[in-house]
């Protein structure tokens, strides 16, 4: 994978993220008390899904975080290589994932 492509994959990841938290920005949002309409289950159920929208939140956050670095390294030359020892980063491994920043021995 050339350092175009792993732009233009991690660029395109980066438009996916920001489009999933579009679309679940109102899943997010405080669940309103609402005893006369709603009864407690509907209520425990609205939380559950709140907390799981707000976990993929904080995921999203941290992967972007990783793909922002990622386009740093390829911008300065320094993609495709460990920034813990300093060698190759195996070829599959950044085709299957290239914000990865540690060689398979480094990540282990």
């Amino acid at each position: 994978m050339t350092e175009d492509e792993a732009r233009d994959r991690l660029l395109a990841r980066r438009a996916a993220l920001d489009a999933g938290d579009a679309a679940n920005a109102d899943a997010r949002e405080v669940v309103e008390l609402q005893q006369d309409s709603v009864g407690r289950l509907s209520r425990m159920d609205a939380l559950q899904q709140q907390a799981m929208a707000q976990a993929t939140a904080r995921r999203r956050v941290a992967e972007r975080a990783r793909i922002e670095a990622a386009l740093a390294r390829v911008d300065e030359g320094e993609w495709g290589w460990c920034t813990a020892c300093g060698n190759e980063i195996a070829e599959k491994r950044l085709a299957h994932d290239p914000s990865v920043a540690k060689c398979v021995e480094c990540a282990g």
